[in-house]
């Protein structure tokens, strides 16, 4: 049995966060009716993709925790891109390769094109729902809602809401990676 200090190594975190990933894909694509399981799920591992690959973004940490951090979230990005974890979602994920390449081409760096992936990811759930028959399609705000959600799931899973609340304490006004004090406004 480990103790609570135990690090345990990058890939069993990686691990980890790939399983509890797929575990809220599986908990959004329950809401969705059946057919619209596997689009839901897909979406999912992609903004799990994104969201991984977004190491710049994070606030610095010391040296080896920054390192660590890289490799874990570099081998989620791997992980969830990973034959194993896509398999059965090949169309799907196809079909959202093929409506970034034509919205967003570097959807992992630049913000604008996160969120434009975003709303391609939106689309394409409601161009799923078109594809079910009309009894079956969910409301008109759930490609929405399960992306949102999805996100939210996500960043909470890697820790990105509880690194940004960190961030915004160490570094308030925004000021960060200088090395140097903010500077204080003087009261007029």
């Amino acid at each position: 049995m480990s103790s609570p200090t135990e690090r345990r190594p990058p890939e069993a975190q990686a691990d980890q966060l790939v399983r509890d990933i797929l575990k809220a894909a599986q908990g959004w694509a329950r809401e969705a009716p059946p057919a619209l399981m596997p689009a839901v799920r897909a979406v999912c591992v992609r903004l799990g993709e994104m969201v991984a690959d977004q190491r710049n973004f994070f606030a610095p940490l010391p040296g080896p925790q920054e390192a660590e951090r890289a490799q874990v979230l570099e081998l989620v990005a791997r992980r969830l891109a990973s034959a194993a974890t896509t398999e059965g979602l090949e169309q799907q994920l196809s079909a959202l390769t093929e409506l970034e390449l034509k919205s967003t081409s570097s959807w992992a760096l630049v913000p604008s094109a996160q969120g434009e992936w975003v709303s391609t990811a939106v689309q394409y759930l409601e161009g799923c729902a078109r594809d079910v028959p009309a009894d079956q399609r969910p409301d008109p705000y759930w490609a929405d809602d399960v992306v949102a959600g999805v996100i939210a799931s996500v960043r909470a899973v890697m820790g990105i809401d509880e690194l940004h609340a960190r961030t915004e304490a160490q570094y308030p006004g925004g000021r960060r990676g200088t090395g140097e004090q903010p500077v204080q406004e003087e009261e007029e």
